[in-house]
């Protein structure tokens, strides 16, 4: 016997909108590096982060870094070092992603094993 699936309009529209944000604010080629990297490592200075992301620019960088500290993934703090030096943090609320990010390597992982046995 199959089941019947039931589709409530207002239930599935509040989800896709949710994916929807989700996509908006992980999207790109780097944002999920970033914090994979910082979930990883826990805290880096800017320069170590640019070293552990291959092909990322200061600028671009830069960018997403304040882009992650306003959706409150991140921490940015100035230290008092001479030359002056920037550490980011993972935040508490940025480690939720940590299970999504590990799922994300799981599924990369048996892709590129899938792809490579039927060649």
């Amino acid at each position: 016997m199959k089941k019947k699936m039931i589709h409530e309009p207002a239930a599935c529209a509040g989800r896709m909108l949710a994916i929807r944000d989700t996509l908006e604010l992980l999207s790109g080629k780097w944002k999920i590096q970033i914090i994979g990297t910082l979930i990883f490592e826990k805290s880096m200075k800017f320069m170590e982060l640019k070293r552990n992301i291959p092909g990322i620019g200061a600028k671009m960088l830069s960018k997403e870094l304040q882009e992650l500290e306003i959706n409150q993934l991140i921490t940015r703090t100035v230290c008092d070092t001479k030359p002056i030096t920037v550490e980011y943090k993972i935040t508490p609320y940025g480690l939720t992603l940590e299970p999504i990010i590990a799922e994300l390597a799981t599924w990369g992982s048996n892709h590129r094993k899938h792809l490579f046995s039927n060649s």
